[in-house]
């Protein structure tokens, strides 16, 4: 890596749903981040052995391990990781507990191409430089 060059940040996207999970990777490969996908909850956990991305963005309505699941997991294992949550079903009283429970942001689908990169920047603030 060049002294100039700067390290795109790595985007987790976690939905059971495929078309929803290729929107957001097509979403977020023509903006500055990395993006990898995820189909469950435990497949994303299981990653994390690995590496770590620098914001999640989690589905709540999913099979097996829900998104609420994921981030008590997180909360238990002590990783700290921006999750943006985002559902196909908004509620208010999950609105608040997703974000009592630590989640940076609370997104009702679909999310507009400019919102998701909005809130993905809001999230991590400026692009650090690497020298």
């Amino acid at each position: 890596m060049s002294a100039m060059t700067t390290p795109r940040r790595l985007i987790a996207v976690v939905d059971d749903e495929e078309s929803v999970r290729r929107a957001f990777a097509r979403m977020l490969r023509t903006s500055p981040f990395d993006v990898e996908t995820f189909a469950s909850g435990q497949e994303f956990l299981d990653s994390l052995r690995d590496h770590r991305p620098d914001c999640v963005v989690l589905d709540l309505q999913m099979p097996g391990l829900t998104g609420r699941d994921v981030q008590r997991q997180l909360s238990l294992a002590q990783i700290h990781l921006p999750i943006i949550v985002v559902t196909a079903h908004d509620q208010p009283s999950l609105r608040e507990q997703c974000l009592a429970e630590g989640a940076v942001a609370y997104e009702p689908k679909p999310l507009r191409r400019e919102r998701m990169i909005e809130l993905i920047t809001e999230v991590l603030g400026p692009q650090p430089i690497e020298h």
